[in-house]
This record gives structure tokens, C-alpha cells and sequence, in this order.
């Protein structure tokens, strides 16, 4: 009977730590939520939600883009809570975000893509998760293939079919981006179907459209349709990014409604 008791007690003492955990966390003290659900973790060790929370704590510090060993380790120990409570449910669609979040953050894009397409697995309708996938894709694309390659030919990205780029750049670039810039205008179109006031896919849309371009050499008449129809999605991003801010303002009342 002690033995149940203390157990129970136990657990009350746990929540006690999520809560503080929680207050801290919603001020911004996450090293302090760290401290409070590291506690809840050891008073209960059955709480998944600590754990999350745990995870989550440390997933808040973690730095975007930079590659220190603090830092690492931090994102280290995010991954491995996050990982923790997908080996009980390989389907928990916030460890699946938050472990392609962290990914993205430290620079793994490959395996930040992997995540995203375990949650879209899980959530086929999430159009954040198809947007994702295609940012990745041109992210790869423009920065870790194009980028390099024209500046071997002495060139910058000019956005517009790099016409003056050698047959050399051109092979290199066809042979490196074809199926990323395929994937990447297949996934941003499934973003907007499913969101279609989307703007930031649509800003996507419109750059894989310009990296299309650049796989037309030699064709011209190809490269100047896939730049028009960048055009067209600019115009249309910023559209819906005017409706999306009106819908804001009206939201938090500074809209005029008859």
C-alpha cells in the first residue's frame, strides 16, 4: 500500500513540474522548463507528455544554422527526446515535425525531407508538410548544386535561364537538379491545392520555375514559358499575400465590416 502511495504521490509531484515547466516555457525561460521537466521525467518516468515537453524545451534553444558544438549538442538531446516518442508511436505527428524542424535547423536537409514525408504519411491533407518538401528541394537544388556549378563557369544565378552558362553547366545542372526541381514543382502544386491562399508555396512555385528554366538549355522557347509562368505565380504570391494580411487585420479587428 506505501508503495502505491508513493508512486501516486510520485506522479502528483510530476505534474506539479509540468505545470511550472509550462509557465516557465510560455516566458520564455526554457532552460528553466528544461529544469522542470527533466524533474517531472524522474518523478514519473511513464510521462509522455513531460518527455514532449522535455523535447520540446530543448528544441526551442536550438539556433538556427549554426553548427557549433553547443549548439549540436542541444539539437542532439531535442532529437533524441523527439526520437524517444516516436519509438512508442512512429506516428506522432508533432515529434515528426519537430525532428524535421531540428534537421532543417542544423543543416540535414536530406534527412529533414525524410521527416516531412513520414508526416505527410501520417497527414496527407497537411499542406505545410508538401511545402516543406518542395522549399527543401529548391533550397538543395539552388544553393548546393547551382550555385557551385555556374560559379565554376565564373557565373551568378541571374533567375532568368542562365543562357550564357557553358553546355559543360548545362549537363551538370540537368544531371544534378531534374528530379529535385520535378519533386519540388510536384509537392509546391499539392501545397496550393490543398492551401490555395498559400502565398509562400506560391513564392516557391515561382523560384522552381526560374531553376526549370535553367534544365531548357538549350531551348529557348522552354526557358521563356517556364519564366512566364514564374511571373505568373509572383503575381499571384503576392495576391493572396495581400488577401492573407486584410484577413489578419480583420481578424484582430482593424477591418472595416458592414
Amino acid at each position: 500500500m506505501l508503495l502505491g502511495t508513493s508512486t501516486g504521490c510520485d506522479k502528483l509531484k510530476s505534474r506539479d513540474q509540468i505545470n511550472k515547466g509550462v509557465a516557465a516555457f510560455k516566458n520564455a525561460q526554457y532552460e528553466e522548463a528544461v529544469s522542470n521537466f527533466q524533474n517531472a521525467v524522474k518523478l514519473d518516468p511513464t510521462s509522455e507528455n513531460a518527455k514532449l515537453y522535455l523535447a520540446t524545451s530543448y528544441a526551442y534553444q536550438v539556433v538556427p544554422n549554426l553548427l557549433t558544438p553547443e549548439n549540436l549538442a542541444i539539437a542532439q538531446k531535442a532529437l533524441d527526446g523527439f526520437n524517444a516518442v516516436l519509438a512508442k508511436d512512429p506516428t506522432d505527428l508533432t515529434a515528426l515535425k519537430q525532428v524535421a524542424s531540428i534537421d532543417r535547423n542544423i543543416g540535414k536537409f536530406d534527412q529533414a525531407k525524410e521527416y516531412e514525408l513520414k508526416v505527410i504519411q501520417a497527414a496527407p491533407d497537411d499542406p505545410e508538410a508538401y511545402y516543406i518538401v518542395g522549399s527543401i528541394d529548391w533550397n538543395l537544388e539552388h544553393y548546393r548544386n547551382t550555385v557551385p556549378i555556374l560559379a565554376a563557369d565564373g557565373l551568378t544565378d541571374d533567375g532568368e535561364g542562365n543562357k550564357k552558362m557553358t553546355k559543360g553547366a548545362c549537363a551538370k545542372i540537368q544531371a544534378a537538379n531534374t528530379d529535385l526541381v520535378n519533386e519540388a514543382l510536384k509537392f509546391l502544386s499539392k501545397a496550393i491545392d490543398l492551401n490555395p491562399s498559400y502565398d509562400d508555396a506560391m513564392t516557391y512555385l515561382q523560384l522552381t520555375y526560374r531553376s526549370k528554366a535553367n534544365l531548357e538549355c538549350p531551348n529557348d522557347a522552354a526557358r521563356k514559358a517556364d519564366l512566364a509562368m514564374a511571373d505568373q505565380w509572383i503575381q499571384k504570391a503576392m495576391g493572396a499575400r495581400k488577401a492573407n494580411e486584410l484577413k489578419k487585420e480583420q481578424k484582430a479587428g482593424g477591418g472595416v465590416s458592414m
